[in-house]
């Protein structure tokens, strides 16, 4: 597979610092997609997980400096904030190795359309007005990926592509359909108010295009199950990239099996051997 250049690349939701992160895999997105200008919109970085205890395996640092090292070959790349990094809006207008940090941005495609991008949580009422329900709710979803990846194992055994079961249950429940549609609108009213012509976010690990109330509503999706990215092209045109539909589902990494950790810094944080 041949590297692919685009325009811009949007990735949300990665998670490093939690044993659901699907690092592996977005190296080996990283190593077939370059762009002249990458966001990372939000929860790159587990900062709750990290909290109840260190994990950080080699894959999670491969990811800090395939970022890095982007920087260095041209790449502009942007760092917005969620709310699971929000230690990270401690530094709104800095710089760390040349990515800047910054708590929302407008992005103006190729073809002069204008999209808001930011990470989203501030418009998740849950995350905003219950954050101990926040709380219980990721160490529910925690929970299901743990489940999830037996079940992948005996379904790789058997021959089987990845199946999600969290994205599954989400979808089959009505009450998360409705927070679905509330968000993407409440977005969208955002987007209005700002006189911009759509949104780019993340945090619900939805990845998704669409027309929401005359607005471009457009998510990244997340590196945790579905794996996704969004791109523009040259061209001005988005497409949401699915790179486990793309690569063999062999490659769907075992996080409990990941190359031991190294020292790493993070801001705020002593250097430390997890």
């Amino acid at each position: 597979m041949v590297q692919k250049r685009h325009r811009a690349i949007f990735i949300s939701d990665v998670h490093l610092g939690a044993r659901g992160s699907q690092a592996a895999l977005l190296i080996d997105f990283l190593r077939h997609n370059d762009a002249d200008v990458i966001y990372l919109v939000g929860d790159i970085v587990d900062g709750w997980q990290l909290r109840r205890g260190w994990y950080w395996p080699q894959a999670h640092n491969d990811v800090v400096q395939k970022l890095l090292r982007a920087v260095r070959k041209g790449s502009q790349i942007t760092y917005l904030p969620g709310n699971h990094d929000e230690f990270m809006r401690d530094y709104f207008g800095t710089h760390f190795g040349g990515i800047e940090v910054m708590d929302q941005i407008v992005h103006e495609a190729a073809d002069g359309r204008r999209f808001l991008v930011i990470h989203g949580d501030a418009f998740d009422v849950v995350v905003m007005h219950a954050r101990w329900l926040a709380h219980l709710g990721d160490w529910a979803y925690d929970a299901a990926l743990y489940c999830n990846r037996w079940l992948n194992f005996v379904r790789r055994r058997m021959g089987l592509t990845y199946w999600s079961l969290s994205a599954w249950a989400k979808f089959k429940v009505k009450k998360a359909v409705n927070f679905i549609g509330a968000f993407e609108e409440a977005l969208a009213v955002e987007a209005r108010r700002q006189k911009v012509d759509g949104v780019i976010c993340g945090h619900i690990h939805h990845a998704a295009i669409k027309d929401q109330s005359g607005i471009r509503y457009m998510n990244c999706g997340d590196w945790v199950e579905s794996c996704t990215a969004l791109v523009e092209g040259y061209d001005g045109r988005f497409e949401i990239i699915r790179w486990t539909e793309l690569v063999a589902a062999p490659a769907l990494v075992d996080n409990d099996r990941a190359e031991p950790d190294i020292p790493v810094v993070l801001p705020g944080r002593s250097r430390v051997n997890a």
